[in-house]
Protein backbone atom coordinates (compact mmCIF):
# COMPACT_ATOMS: atom_id res chain seq x y z
CA UNK A 1 0.00 0.00 0.00
CA UNK A 2 1.24 3.52 -1.26
CA UNK A 3 1.19 6.06 2.03
CA UNK A 4 0.75 9.69 1.95
CA UNK A 5 4.56 9.69 2.99
CA UNK A 6 5.62 7.18 0.35
CA UNK A 7 3.78 9.60 -2.16
CA UNK A 8 5.16 12.77 -0.94
CA UNK A 9 8.80 11.33 -1.42
CA UNK A 10 7.82 9.92 -4.85
CA UNK A 11 6.59 13.01 -5.64
CA UNK A 12 9.72 15.26 -5.08
CA UNK A 13 11.87 12.19 -6.62
CA UNK A 14 10.09 12.83 -10.19
CA UNK A 15 10.24 16.66 -9.65
CA UNK A 16 14.03 16.00 -9.09
CA UNK A 17 13.94 17.58 -5.34
CA UNK A 18 14.18 17.03 -1.17
CA UNK A 19 11.03 17.17 0.57
CA UNK A 20 10.43 19.63 2.69
CA UNK A 21 9.09 18.58 6.15
CA UNK A 22 8.07 21.65 8.97
CA UNK A 23 8.10 21.23 12.61
CA UNK A 24 5.75 23.42 15.09
CA UNK A 25 4.32 23.00 18.39
CA UNK A 26 0.90 21.79 18.95
CA UNK A 27 -1.01 24.38 21.02
CA UNK A 28 1.45 27.09 20.76
CA UNK A 29 0.78 29.98 21.74
CA UNK A 30 -3.18 28.32 21.85
CA UNK A 31 -4.71 25.16 20.17
CA UNK A 32 -6.73 27.87 17.65
CA UNK A 33 -3.48 29.53 16.89
CA UNK A 34 -1.22 26.71 15.92
CA UNK A 35 -4.23 24.94 14.09
CA UNK A 36 -4.08 28.14 11.81
CA UNK A 37 -0.42 28.21 11.69
CA UNK A 38 -0.16 24.62 10.10
CA UNK A 39 -3.14 25.52 7.82
CA UNK A 40 -0.62 28.52 6.39
CA UNK A 41 2.46 26.21 6.66
CA UNK A 42 1.07 23.81 4.66
CA UNK A 43 -0.54 25.97 2.27
CA UNK A 44 2.91 28.06 2.04
CA UNK A 45 4.83 25.05 0.40
CA UNK A 46 6.04 22.66 3.19
CA UNK A 47 5.58 18.48 2.01
CA UNK A 48 5.11 17.12 5.07
CA UNK A 49 4.53 18.59 8.91
CA UNK A 50 5.43 17.90 12.24
CA UNK A 51 3.09 18.84 15.16
CA UNK A 52 4.94 18.67 18.48
CA UNK A 53 3.19 17.09 20.80
CA UNK A 54 4.09 19.32 24.49
CA UNK A 55 6.01 17.62 27.72
CA UNK A 56 7.38 19.21 30.28
CA UNK A 57 11.14 17.90 30.38
CA UNK A 58 12.08 18.18 26.29
CA UNK A 59 15.49 17.08 26.81
CA UNK A 60 17.03 17.03 23.44
CA UNK A 61 15.04 20.71 22.51
CA UNK A 62 16.96 24.34 22.75
CA UNK A 63 15.36 27.01 24.67
CA UNK A 64 13.01 28.06 21.87
CA UNK A 65 11.05 24.80 21.80
CA UNK A 66 10.79 24.02 25.51
CA UNK A 67 9.41 27.29 25.70
CA UNK A 68 6.87 26.94 23.42
CA UNK A 69 5.70 23.69 24.73
CA UNK A 70 5.11 25.17 27.95
CA UNK A 71 3.20 27.88 26.52
CA UNK A 72 1.10 25.07 24.51
CA UNK A 73 0.81 23.47 28.20
CA UNK A 74 -0.17 26.52 29.99
CA UNK A 75 -2.80 26.98 27.30
CA UNK A 76 -4.61 23.80 27.83
CA UNK A 77 -2.97 21.30 25.14
CA UNK A 78 -3.38 17.60 25.95
CA UNK A 79 -2.83 14.43 23.76
CA UNK A 80 -6.18 14.14 22.77
CA UNK A 81 -5.99 17.83 22.00
CA UNK A 82 -3.65 17.43 19.43
CA UNK A 83 -5.31 14.78 17.58
CA UNK A 84 -8.30 16.74 17.45
CA UNK A 85 -6.28 19.41 15.91
CA UNK A 86 -5.11 17.15 13.26
CA UNK A 87 -8.37 15.73 12.69
CA UNK A 88 -9.57 19.40 11.99
CA UNK A 89 -6.58 20.09 9.24
CA UNK A 90 -7.10 16.83 7.42
CA UNK A 91 -10.15 18.39 6.32
CA UNK A 92 -8.59 21.20 4.38
CA UNK A 93 -5.15 19.10 3.71
CA UNK A 94 -6.38 15.16 2.69
CA UNK A 95 -2.91 14.42 1.43
CA UNK A 96 -0.47 16.31 3.41
CA UNK A 97 1.65 13.62 5.81
CA UNK A 98 1.41 14.67 9.52
CA UNK A 99 3.99 13.43 12.22
CA UNK A 100 3.62 13.29 15.45
CA UNK A 101 6.90 14.47 17.44
CA UNK A 102 7.32 14.11 20.85
CA UNK A 103 8.47 12.19 23.77
CA UNK A 104 7.08 8.52 25.16
CA UNK A 105 5.86 9.83 28.89
CA UNK A 106 2.79 11.80 27.07
CA UNK A 107 1.79 8.98 25.13
CA UNK A 108 2.30 6.36 28.30
CA UNK A 109 0.10 8.23 30.23
CA UNK A 110 -3.07 8.41 27.36
CA UNK A 111 -2.18 4.43 26.99
CA UNK A 112 0.13 3.45 23.76
CA UNK A 113 -2.52 1.47 22.63
CA UNK A 114 -5.20 3.52 22.71
CA UNK A 115 -2.77 6.62 21.07
CA UNK A 116 -1.99 4.16 18.28
CA UNK A 117 -5.58 3.60 17.27
CA UNK A 118 -6.71 6.96 18.01
CA UNK A 119 -3.91 8.91 15.97
CA UNK A 120 -4.58 6.41 13.11
CA UNK A 121 -8.19 7.77 13.42
CA UNK A 122 -7.19 11.06 13.73
CA UNK A 123 -5.14 10.99 10.73
CA UNK A 124 -1.80 10.43 11.90
CA UNK A 125 0.78 9.19 9.13
CA UNK A 126 3.92 8.79 11.69
CA UNK A 127 5.28 9.66 14.35
CA UNK A 128 9.12 10.40 15.79
CA UNK A 129 9.37 9.55 19.49
CA UNK A 130 12.54 10.96 20.75
CA UNK A 131 13.45 9.01 24.04
CA UNK A 132 12.09 5.33 23.24
CA UNK A 133 15.40 3.72 22.09
CA UNK A 134 15.04 0.99 19.49
CA UNK A 135 15.45 -1.93 22.06
CA UNK A 136 12.16 -0.95 23.58
CA UNK A 137 10.48 -1.31 19.70
CA UNK A 138 7.33 -3.65 21.28
CA UNK A 139 6.47 -0.36 24.08
CA UNK A 140 5.32 1.39 20.82
CA UNK A 141 7.20 1.02 17.39
CA UNK A 142 5.67 -2.41 16.72
CA UNK A 143 2.08 -1.97 17.41
CA UNK A 144 2.23 1.40 15.38
CA UNK A 145 3.83 -0.33 12.41
CA UNK A 146 1.60 -2.96 12.50
CA UNK A 147 -1.51 -0.36 12.73
CA UNK A 148 0.07 1.21 9.42
CA UNK A 149 1.52 4.35 10.92
CA UNK A 150 5.20 4.79 10.18
CA UNK A 151 7.69 4.64 12.91
CA UNK A 152 10.42 6.93 12.35
CA UNK A 153 14.30 6.92 13.91
CA UNK A 154 16.16 9.62 14.96
CA UNK A 155 19.65 9.03 13.87
CA UNK A 156 22.45 11.22 15.06
CA UNK A 157 26.11 11.68 14.22
CA UNK A 158 27.30 9.88 16.44
CA UNK A 159 25.98 5.98 15.87
CA UNK A 160 28.59 4.05 14.46
CA UNK A 161 28.24 1.19 12.35
CA UNK A 162 27.80 -1.03 15.34
CA UNK A 163 24.75 1.41 16.33
CA UNK A 164 22.62 2.25 12.91
CA UNK A 165 21.33 -1.51 11.92
CA UNK A 166 19.72 -1.08 15.37
CA UNK A 167 18.52 1.95 15.00
CA UNK A 168 17.21 1.39 11.82
CA UNK A 169 16.28 -2.38 11.98
CA UNK A 170 12.35 -1.27 12.46
CA UNK A 171 12.57 2.24 11.00
CA UNK A 172 9.64 3.11 8.47
CA UNK A 173 8.52 6.25 6.63
CA UNK A 174 11.81 7.69 6.01
CA UNK A 175 14.60 8.52 8.36
CA UNK A 176 15.54 11.43 10.04
CA UNK A 177 19.32 12.14 10.49
CA UNK A 178 20.17 14.95 13.19
CA UNK A 179 22.98 16.76 11.51
CA UNK A 180 24.68 17.93 14.87
CA UNK A 181 25.78 16.79 18.61
CA UNK A 182 23.33 18.72 20.65
CA UNK A 183 20.16 20.34 21.15
CA UNK A 184 17.86 21.63 18.72
CA UNK A 185 18.34 25.07 17.10
CA UNK A 186 22.31 25.06 18.40
CA UNK A 187 24.33 25.69 15.64
CA UNK A 188 24.40 25.34 11.30
CA UNK A 189 25.15 21.97 10.05
CA UNK A 190 28.57 21.41 8.02
CA UNK A 191 26.99 19.95 4.62
CA UNK A 192 30.25 18.27 3.91
CA UNK A 193 30.28 15.86 6.94
CA UNK A 194 26.74 15.63 6.27
CA UNK A 195 27.30 14.16 2.99
CA UNK A 196 29.59 11.70 4.18
CA UNK A 197 26.80 10.88 6.92
CA UNK A 198 24.17 10.56 4.72
CA UNK A 199 26.24 7.54 2.73
CA UNK A 200 27.12 5.80 5.29
CA UNK A 201 23.70 5.33 6.70
CA UNK A 202 22.21 4.65 3.22
CA UNK A 203 24.53 1.69 3.18
CA UNK A 204 21.77 0.09 5.93
CA UNK A 205 18.42 1.02 4.45
CA UNK A 206 16.41 1.86 1.25
CA UNK A 207 14.75 4.45 3.17
CA UNK A 208 13.93 8.46 2.20
CA UNK A 209 16.55 10.47 4.22
CA UNK A 210 16.22 13.77 6.06
CA UNK A 211 18.09 16.60 7.24
CA UNK A 212 17.32 18.67 10.42
CA UNK A 213 18.79 20.46 13.26
CA UNK A 214 20.43 23.78 12.94
CA UNK A 215 18.37 24.80 8.99
CA UNK A 216 17.22 28.33 8.66
CA UNK A 217 16.91 29.54 5.83
CA UNK A 218 16.45 28.91 1.89
CA UNK A 219 19.73 28.77 1.17
CA UNK A 220 20.91 26.06 4.05
CA UNK A 221 17.54 24.34 2.79
CA UNK A 222 19.36 24.29 -1.01
CA UNK A 223 22.60 23.40 0.20
CA UNK A 224 21.57 20.21 2.22
CA UNK A 225 18.90 19.32 0.18
CA UNK A 226 21.93 18.45 -2.55
CA UNK A 227 22.33 15.34 -0.44
CA UNK A 228 19.21 14.72 1.57
CA UNK A 229 15.88 13.46 0.31
CA UNK A 230 14.60 16.06 2.65
CA UNK A 231 15.01 18.78 4.88
CA UNK A 232 13.35 19.55 8.04
CA UNK A 233 12.93 23.20 9.64
CA UNK A 234 11.58 23.41 13.21
CA UNK A 235 13.43 26.00 15.16
CA UNK A 236 13.83 28.85 13.29
CA UNK A 237 9.67 28.75 12.46
CA UNK A 238 9.17 28.11 16.17
CA UNK A 239 11.05 31.64 16.97
CA UNK A 240 9.48 32.94 13.85
CA UNK A 241 6.11 32.53 15.53
CA UNK A 242 7.16 33.74 19.16
CA UNK A 243 8.23 36.97 17.80
CA UNK A 244 4.61 37.95 17.08
CA UNK A 245 3.79 37.51 20.54
CA UNK A 246 2.34 39.97 23.49
CA UNK A 247 2.51 38.55 26.67
CA UNK A 248 3.25 35.27 25.49
CA UNK A 249 -0.06 35.42 23.34
CA UNK A 250 -1.07 35.51 19.65
CA UNK A 251 -1.46 38.53 17.72
CA UNK A 252 -3.31 39.56 14.35
CA UNK A 253 -0.06 39.09 12.78
CA UNK A 254 0.46 35.33 14.35
CA UNK A 255 -1.18 33.18 12.04
CA UNK A 256 0.32 34.10 9.06
CA UNK A 257 4.08 34.40 10.74
CA UNK A 258 6.04 32.28 9.15
CA UNK A 259 4.38 32.32 5.67
CA UNK A 260 7.52 34.05 4.26
CA UNK A 261 9.62 32.07 5.46
CA UNK A 262 8.30 28.74 4.71
CA UNK A 263 8.03 29.94 0.92
CA UNK A 264 11.22 30.78 1.00
CA UNK A 265 12.54 27.34 2.37
CA UNK A 266 10.09 25.79 -0.32
CA UNK A 267 11.99 27.71 -2.60
CA UNK A 268 15.16 26.25 -1.42
CA UNK A 269 14.32 22.69 -2.25
CA UNK A 270 12.83 23.34 -4.86
CA UNK A 271 16.03 24.63 -6.24
CA UNK A 272 18.52 22.51 -4.34
CA UNK A 273 19.41 20.07 -7.32
CA UNK A 274 19.75 22.25 -9.49
CA UNK A 275 22.21 24.65 -7.96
Amino acid sequence: MTTRIDATFAKARAENRPVLVTYTMGGDPDPATSLEVLKNIARSGADIVEFGLPFTDPVADGPAIQASGLRALDAGQTTKGLLNLIREFRVEFPDTPVIVMGYYNPIYSYGPEKFVADAKDAGVDGMIIVDLPAEEDEELCLPAVKAGLAFIRLVPPTADDKRLPVILKNTTGFVYHVSINGITGAATPDYSVVSTALARIRKYTDLPIVVGFGVKTGEHAAALGKHADGVVVGTALVNQIASTFENDKATAATPTAVNAMVQDLAAGVRRAKSV
